[in-house]
């Protein structure tokens, strides 16, 4: 046989063993039984994915005939699309995301209503971050002020307009930066912008970083208005950033939080969702060692900010237990 066929026949047999892995990767069964989940998480370098991938190894180790992997992937809306369109199995998202996603509202033209809430694992929390001396103490001195409102679309942004309406204002009332968190970051130290609001679990290594060369300080939110911010939006959950949490600033700040949580679709079933669920809190120590914030991933907060989303009823019932 010429070198050119069998140069032809070993790449036929890498094909089909290469599409043959491909189908036995792609979620369902394999041959043996065994069913596999995939996870759509975030970037490599952010929370998502260090937690997604315990959460991987939990179930792969304790549910039976389940293999779990997380997958890297440009983070919340992404991974909306990616459920829907049935490349992965569960996902962790922002609550707020999913709450535009199910309502087709947003960053979403049409509705995802097949979202099923798995559970809450822990809270993005809203800062608004000022220099001390900048004369802002409240939301309402944002006026006419130059603020770092995230970038363009962003689930950031969203937060900042959300907020604003609640003290009746609008980016018409402010001059709005759009700016992603290392740019807003920057833009405070170098004193371009006047505010910049951040959406993440605290400490956040942006603050720390302006926190660790100039004085800052952190807006609170007013409690009527957080009142009224939850009534509206059902996502947010009210939240206390502790003092000292940053460098230099002693203060209790109220304020509130988005979710991350984990979500999947109608076609993951009941026990599944059970055995899932139950697997994640049965170790907990493994997701605080995958991430800091693996700490408050607990079975008793597993159920704040999913008020608005159908619940996957096995998961559901293990909560409850």
């Amino acid at each position: 046989m010429s070198p050119g066929k069998i140069f032809k026949r070993v790449a036929t047999l890498c094909l089909a063993l290469a599409v043959a892995v491909g189908v036995a990767g792609c979620g369902g069964s394999g041959d043996s039984g065994e069913k596999f989940i995939h996870i759509a998480t975030g970037g490599t370098a952010g929370t998502y994915y260090p937690i997604g991938n315990s959460i991987a190894d939990l179930i792969t180790r304790d549910v039976k005939d389940v293999s779990a992997s997380a997958q890297s992937t440009g983070a919340s809306v992404a991974n909306i699309n990616m459920l829907a369109s049935g490349q992965v199995e569960m996902a962790i998202v922002q609550n707020d995301i999913a709450y535009y996603a199910l309502n087709g509202t947003e960053l979403f033209d049409k509705k995802v209503d097949n979202l099923r809430g798995i559970a809450s694992l822990y809270p993005e929390t809203c800062q608004f971050v000022t220099l001390d001396g900048s004369g802002i103490n409240s939301i309402s001195d944002l006026r006419d002020k130059r603020v770092a409102v995230g970038a363009q679309g962003s689930g950031v942004e969203g937060n900042v307009r959300q907020i604003l309406k609640v003290y009746g204002m609008t980016y018409d009332d402010i001059s709005p930066q759009f700016l992603s968190f290392a740019e807003a970051a920057d833009a405070l130290r170098d004193g371009t912008v006047d505010a910049a609001c951040l959406t993440a679990g605290y400490p956040t290594a942006s603050v720390q970083n302006i926190a660790s060369q100039k004085s800052i300080r952190l807006i609170p939110l007013d409690s009527d208005k957080i009142d009224a911010l939850i009534a509206e939006y059902p996502f947010y959950t009210r939240t206390t950033i502790p003092a000292n949490t940053y460098q230099g600033f002693s203060a209790e700040v109220p304020t509130v939080s988005v979710m991350a949580i984990l979500v999947a679709t109608d076609k993951l079933d009941a026990q599944l969702g059970y055995d899932i669920t139950k697997a994640m809190f049965a170790r907990g120590e493994k997701l605080s060692a995958a991430h800091s914030v693996g700490k408050l991933i607990k079975k008793e907060t597993a159920l704040n900010g999913m008020n608005f989303i159908k619940m996957n009823e096995g998961a559901e019932k293990f909560l409850k237990e």
